[in-house]
């Protein structure tokens, strides 16, 4: 049995906004698996234990260049809030972008490599990246990057410095544009529900069954009468196909529609456009975020220095 520790149960309640109680429960269920305490969660109470999953876990920015049908779309990471704001760094950011579409680097060390200077450092952003480390005094790094150059129009929506959104298209650009806006809103995962991935398909039925086994125990503690095997996989099955409908991005309801009900495939439509791909980057999604705990450290401290007098 792994040792479930505080810190464990902390960072699955960061993820889920579950009780602090069923964390540590489902994470005894689980052994100490986190990512099945967090799918027990979601079994056990519902959307509550998904609404916080996607909270940022690292700071920095994300930014992008389009020239023409050519672009780029960068996430460049640093180490706190307050140093994704300083114009250096943003300007970092956004060298890095442009540098990306004009050069097709084929990775973050290539992307290093390419010829910049800035605030008298250089003469490539490698050095520039390591001299503004030294005169901030905080570690940056460029993350990830994707560059566009399919033939298509390119469309971009930044949300802040922290959401960058760039839409591949044919048509009406201002369509294409309120497109990226809506993904960047809804956070989609495919164009369509057959794009979806089978992984995450097999964790929301898995989801979905393990919701219909604790709603059969519930019925049996009740007294009640439990729903048929053909019911309770029509069930799953239609939890499946709600989620494929949430996630894919034509079969939305658009974010901006007057009615309430007219879905993004139905905008496009009526606009004349055809929205080819997206790439959504949230800065820090699927990064651990350092916690720091001052009081234990004091506490380490103090102790040091009563062993050492």
């Amino acid at each position: 049995m792994a040792a479930i520790t505080a810190k464990l149960v902390a960072e699955l309640r960061a993820k889920t906004d579950a009780p602090m109680m069923e964390c540590k429960k489902a994470l005894t269920e689980a052994d100490g698996d986190l990512d099945k305490a967090e799918e027990l969660l979601r079994v056990k109470l519902g959307n509550k234990a998904g609404k916080a999953a996607a909270r940022i876990t690292a700071e920095g920015v994300v930014a992008s260049h389009i020239d023409g049908k050519v672009g780029a779309l960068v996430e460049v990471n640093s180490e706190t809030d307050f140093v994704s704001k300083n114009d250096s760094f943003i300007a970092l950011a956004n060298a890095a972008a442009k540098l990306i579409a004009q050069h097709n680097p084929a990775d973050v060390e290539a992307l290093g490599a390419l010829a910049y200077e800035q605030d008298g450092f250089g003469p490539t952003l490698e050095d520039v990246r390591k001299g503004l480390i030294g005169k901030i005094g905080e570690n940056m790094s460029f993350r990830r990057f994707k560059r566009f150059d399919s033939g298509a129009q390119l469309a971009s929506y930044l949300h802040g410095t922290r959401i960058g959104v760039v839409v591949e298209f044919e048509g009406d650009a201002t369509a294409a544009k309120d497109v990226a806006m809506h993904v960047a809103a809804m956070k989609p995962v495919a164009l369509t529900s057959a794009d979806v991935p089978a992984e995450l398909i097999e964790k929301e039925r898995a989801v979905a069954a393990g919701k219909a086994e604790e709603d059969k125990k519930a019925a049996e503690a009740a007294g009640k009468p439990a729903q048929s095997d053909e019911i309770v996989s029509k069930r799953i099955e239609g939890g499946v196909q709600k989620y494929l409908k949430e996630v894919s991005l034509f079969n939305q309801v658009f974010v901006k529609a007057a009615d309430g009900k007219q879905t993004v495939e139905q905008m496009l439509k009526a606009s004349g456009t055809t929205v080819k791909g997206f790439t959504l980057y949230v800065v820090g999604e699927g990064i651990e975020k350092k916690v720091d705990d001052f009081a234990a450290e004091v506490a380490a401290q103090v102790a040091a220095a009563k062993g050492a007098a």
